[in-house]
C-alpha cells in the first residue's frame, strides 16, 4: 500500500511539471510573438519611424524651401537617427489625428500633444518631454481694455480656437460665457482675428505672442499661461515595448540637456524667423 501511494505522487508531480514547462512554453512563445508585433519592431524592420504631426508654429511649421522645421522635426529627426532608421512626416488634421493613429497611419504621434485623461482613453503616452500652457491673443479694438482672462468670459465676447485642440476646454472652462467658434487650421484662426470677427485666439504658447508681435498695430498678446500642460509622444495601447524605449529615450536626452537646448532655440529665440515662408 506504501508503495502504491509513492507511485501514485511521484507520477502526479511528473503530470504537474510537464504542464508547468508547457505553460511556460507558451507563455514564451506569446512574449515572443508580443515583442516581435510591437511597433519599434515594425520600424526596424522597415528602416523608418512614421511620425504623425500637424503644423503649429514652432512645434512644426514650413520653410522657404517647403521643407519641415520646428521644435517637433528636430525631435523626431533626432529619434529616428538615435533609432538608425528613416523618419517620414506625415501631416494630419488635428481633428483626426488620433482616429489616424489607431488605424494605423503612422507609428508615433510628435506633435505637441497634451497628456490629457480623455486622451488617455485612447491611446498611451510617454513620460512628458516638454510644456506648454494657453496664452491670449486679442483684437486690438475689439478687446481694448481687456487686461485678463476673466475680461473676455462675457457673452457679447466671440473667441476662436482650433478644433481638437486643448484650447477649446481651456474656453469652456475659463470663459464659459464667451461665444466660441472652432477652426481646422491656425491660419485660418488668425485672419478671423484680424479680420475682426473674434475678440481673440486661445492657443498653446507661444504662438499667440508670435502674432501679436506680427501685427503690433492691430493685435496684442496676454503672454502669462492660464494652464500649465505636459506634453508626451502618443503610441497605440498594448505595446510596453515601444513605450519603454521612447520612455528611456527622453530620459537619454532630456539628460543630455538636448532636449533643453532644442527647447530655448525655438521658443526662446527667434533666429529660426528668417527660415520661414
Amino acid at each position: 500500500m506504501y508503495r502504491f501511494r509513492i507511485t501514485v505522487v511521484c507520477l502526479a508531480l511528473l503530470v504537474s511539471l510537464s504542464f508547468t514547462s508547457s505553460q511556460l512554453a507558451q507563455a514564451g512563445k506569446f512574449q515572443h510573438q508580443l515583442a516581435q508585433e510591437s511597433t519599434i519592431e515594425q520600424v526596424i524592420r522597415h528602416c523608418v519611424l512614421r511620425v504623425g504631426m500637424s503644423t503649429f508654429v514652432p512645434w512644426a511649421m514650413k520653410d522657404k524651401t517647403g521643407k519641415l522645421i520646428g521644435f517637433e522635426i528636430d525631435v523626431a529627426r533626432r529619434l529616428a537617427k538615435d533609432t538608425g532608421v528613416k523618419v517620414e512626416f506625415i501631416p494630419t488634421k488635428w481633428a483626426g489625428i488620433i482616429p489616424a493613429l489607431l488605424t494605423g497611419k503612422f507609428d508615433v504621434i510628435i506633435g505637441g500633444m497634451t497628456i490629457r485623461p480623455d486622451r488617455n482613453l485612447k491611446v498611451n503616452f510617454t513620460i512628458p518631454y516638454d510644456y506648454s500652457g494657453q496664452t491670449i491673443c486679442a483684437h486690438r479694438k475689439l478687446a481694448a481694455g481687456f487686461k485678463c482672462v476673466a475680461d473676455f468670459n462675457r457673452p457679447e465676447v466671440t473667441v476662436g480656437a482650433r478644433l481638437g485642440s486643448t484650447s477649446v476646454a481651456a474656453i469652456k472652462r475659463y470663459m464659459p460665457k464667451a461665444r466660441l467658434r472652432l477652426f481646422d487650421e491656425e491660419p485660418q484662426l488668425y485672419q478671423e482675428l484680424l479680420n475682426g470677427n473674434l475678440h481673440a485666439v486661445v492657443a498653446s504658447l507661444p504662438t499667440p505672442a508670435y502674432q501679436a508681435l506680427k501685427y503690433p498695430k492691430r493685435l496684442f498678446a496676454i503672454t502669462e499661461p492660464f494652464t500649465r500642460e505636459l506634453i508626451g509622444f502618443a503610441v497605440r495601447k498594448g505595446d510596453p515595448d515601444t513605450l519603454n524605449y521612447f520612455n528611456n529615450w527622453i530620459r537619454l536626452v532630456t539628460e543630455e540637456g538636448w532636449l533643453k537646448e532644442r527647447h530655448n532655440y525655438w521658443f526662446n529665440s527667434r533666429d529660426w524667423q528668417d527660415r520661414l515662408q
